[in-house]
């Protein structure tokens, strides 16, 4: 006969997630005390659990604790003297718990104060055990089994795996950023006749959101904005690529825009996947004569002052 513990004594909860099959957990155990507060510091100072719930309602107090891992609940209950219930307090309460060392466990708590039956034992089933007794004599039996330990060890190498993960794609993500604010126009071509700015606050930490400004020469300034379809670090590419096609074929913008537009969406469309796309404007401000010539490439228009 195999000694490995049965397939119900597991250190993970099953949520279930199906809509068809509504969740359902166990809220708690009702265990019975003599004095609430005593208990309390018991199970809290002692068993290092939890304070759950500590509330007044009518005819008394409801008093509730939990493990570590929250997912079982003890409601300490003082029943009236005299009561069927209170012949309760001191019996064994069939509450058993699980932990990943027992040894280590057993030694923690026997420090604190806890009063054990006995060290923790091997029995034929596999595994180790022992009893103990809170204050009232109520006793419960905690135990161990090698496969959970493995699967509690598991579990922690996963979550360290995944929280390394996490800052890794952190840490990318603030060197993309760092990156991308690069690619925007880091100084202002001198103008006499136009005060201008430019500011991209993306939706995530990089984007597709796009403006540049261009010194094409003798006087003239090119103001450029793009919007990549999509967000986040897709997006981001794109928009640099866009702005290595643009900036590659500016020298001819300000003699042949059409040609210039048309070189840029060719660039974009050769190194791109057939779903990508953007919406590009770019103009033209002339110094001098103070004239402004645009192209608007599906880019919205701005909205107007009086839109409400």
């Amino acid at each position: 006969m195999s000694n490995s513990p049965p397939s119900f004594w597991t250190a993970r909860p099953i949520l279930p997630l199906d809509r068809q099959n509504p969740y359902l957990a166990l809220q708690h155990v009702t265990l019975f005390v003599k004095d609430q507060d005593r208990s309390l510091r018991f199970y809290v100072d002692c068993l290092g659990f939890n304070l759950f719930a500590d509330h007044r309602i009518p005819g008394g107090r409801w008093v509730a604790v939990s493990p570590p891992d929250g997912t079982a609940k003890l409601a300490l209950i003082t029943p009236e003297p005299h009561s069927a219930d209170y012949r309760h307090i001191g019996q064994a309460s069939q509450i058993v718990f699980l932990t990943e060392d027992i040894q280590a466990k057993y030694a923690q708590w026997l420090e604190r104060g806890v009063a054990f039956r006995h060290p923790p034992k091997t029995p034929a089933w596999g595994g180790m055990f022992t009893t103990f007794e809170d204050p009232d004599g109520n006793s419960f039996a905690l135990i161990g089994f090698d496969e959970v330990s493995r699967e509690v060890e598991e579990q922690r190498r996963r979550a360290a795996e995944k929280l390394e993960a996490e800052r890794r794609s952190a840490q990318e993500l603030e060197i993309a950023k760092q990156v991308q604010a690069r690619l925007f126009p880091q100084r202002m071509p001198p103008a006499k006749t136009l005060e201008y700015a430019g500011i991209c606050v993306q939706a995530r930490q990089v984007g597709g959101d796009y403006y540049d400004f261009l010194d094409l020469g003798q006087g003239r300034l090119g103001l450029v904005v793009g919007d990549i379809a999509g967000k986040g670090i897709a997006a981001a590419l794109l928009m640099a690529n866009l702005q290595a096609s643009m900036r590659s074929q500016c020298a001819i913008a300000s003699d042949q825009p059409q040609n210039f537009l048309r070189s840029v969406n060719q660039l974009f469309y050769e190194n791109t996947a057939e779903a990508d796309y953007a919406t590009f404007f770019f103009s033209e401000y002339d110094d001098k004569t103070r004239r402004l010539r645009y192209a608007n490439c599906g880019h919205l228009p701005p909205p107007s002052p009086t839109a409400r």
